[in-house]
């Protein structure tokens, strides 16, 4: 077993070499990434900037770190220099050069007045206030571990400011190419909503750009689980979410523009669906009086006027198109075209309705004509009942008014009787009547 010291087994020439040369290579590591940290951009930056909130706290620790930082590093220079200075004595060092330079190297040999740290591995009295005790080793490990923290904060922060305000400085321009073609087709703040979007979204990005220049670390989410320093990306959901409300104001004021473009034909196209309503009802009304002079004890339904409103707010669009009020014009717009439609619809069921009695009129004589000539290919026409039957049917579907409960009662008669004469046909029904009677006097 070798001798011992307090900082344990003396080491030999070639330990001692060894030792110095790893460290050397260490001091040279350590004073290329405090170099690195002082020049970084971040760094100036945040120097420079009047910082508010989490970063400034954060980077207040940050700078009394990157201080200590190098008051350590003039200790670890210092205590090797003098290392180096002993082992350079002589060729083949003496036991007591060995002895002291085994504690410069393996003992707590590195003291740093009045530089209390949290957390560091021992505190002594020394003259002039506290003082911390390192190994070489240990404040190698201590010195990693606050340019760690430090390098953390303003890789964070330069990552947050060149990601950031230039995405929102290109989304702030397209929101002023945006507001000046709103303002050309009359969309403001107050007078529609796109409008009072875009002022919102305005003062938004405003007030997030002062926020993320000042206060970058506030938009800055950590990686899980990532030890590196910087680890972690930009929180851009602010800027997303005023992003996609602008794309969606952007759509809004296209449409505002497509209003503008085929606003004519648009306006000429309702006007001709609400003239063929107005046109459809004017028929039905026609209608309504003909069926009520020809068909007797039948509720007819009552045709309303034309649309008056909607004709008022085609004026009404017509003037917003020449007073060049597109964004007036677009939801009117679609709101008339729909309801002109509706309207159209409407009109067609009521003439439907209206005439219903004379399409049943007309169903019923088609009916007794194709009997009639039934009979008459089977040389049956000139039978004295089917005769009479026939004629009693005719007068009443032929006369005004006609009642065609009564009229259909007659038809029916007819049928029957003619099919009482022909007798059964092959899969027909008896005399009663029905569904194939109808299908093969319709034939």
């Amino acid at each position: 077993m070798g001798v011992t010291g307090p900082a344990g087994p003396v080491m030999d020439r070639d330990e001692v070499d060894r030792a110095l040369a790893r460290l050397g290579a260490e001091h040279e590591a350590i004073e290329t990434s405090l170099l690195a940290l002082q020049d970084h951009a971040g760094r100036r930056l945040l120097e420079g900037a009047e910082l508010t909130g989490v970063t400034e706290e954060r980077w207040a620790a940050a700078e009394a770190s990157i201080t200590l930082l190098w008051t350590y590093f003039d200790a670890y220079t210092q205590t090797l220099r003098t290392a180096r200075r002993i082992r350079a004595r002589r060729r083949w060092s003496s036991h007591e050069d060995l002895v002291e330079l085994t504690e410069l190297l393996r003992g707590e040999s590195v003291t740093v007045a009045g530089s209390a740290h949290a957390g560091a591995p021992a505190l002594s009295a020394v003259p002039g206030g506290l003082s911390e005790r390192f190994s070489l080793t240990a404040l190698v490990d201590r010195m990693n571990e606050l340019y760690a923290s430090s390098l953390d904060v303003v890789v964070a922060a330069d990552a947050v400011w060149s990601a950031l305000p230039a995405r929102i400085d290109l989304l702030a321009a397209e929101l002023r190419r945006t507001r000046r073609l709103a303002h050309s087709v009359g969309v403001r703040p107050g007078e529609h909503p796109a409008g009072d979007d875009l002022e919102r979204i305005t003062c938004t990005l405003t007030r997030l750009r002062e926020q993320v220049v000042s206060d970058p670390l506030a938009f800055w989410i950590p990686a899980e689980g990532s030890a590196a320093p910087g680890g972690g990306r930009p929180d851009t959901t602010v800027y997303d979410r005023e992003a996609r409300a602008l794309e969606d104001v952007r759509r809004e004021i296209d449409a505002v523009l497509a209003v503008r473009k085929d606003a004519e034909q648009r306006i000429v196209r309702l006007r001709d669906v609400l003239n063929r309503a107005d046109r459809t009802l004017a028929e039905a009304r026609t209608a309504r009086g003909e069926v009520l002079a020809k068909i007797a004890a039948t509720e007819v339904p009552v045709v309303s006027g034309p649309p008056t409103a909607l004709q008022e707010q085609l004026a009404t669009a017509a003037e917003y198109r020449r007073q060049a009020q597109w964004h007036r014009l677009s939801p009117l717009l679609e709101s008339l075209e729909q309801k002109a439609e509706d309207e159209l619809m409407r009109a067609r069921e009521s003439l439907t309705a209206v005439t219903a009695p004379l399409a049943i009129r007309a169903e019923l004589r088609g009916r007794l004509d194709a009997y009639r000539a039934k009979v008459a290919r089977h040389g049956l026409a000139e039978d004295p009942e089917l005769v009479e039957r026939y004629e009693k049917a005719r007068r009443m579907l032929w006369s005004a008014p006609c009642d065609l409960r009564v009229a259909e009662q007659a038809v029916l008669r007819y049928q029957r009787a003619a099919a009482e004469l022909l007798g059964p046909a092959p899969g027909a029904p008896g005399p009663g009547g029905g569904p194939g009677d109808r299908r093969e006097a319709d034939a």
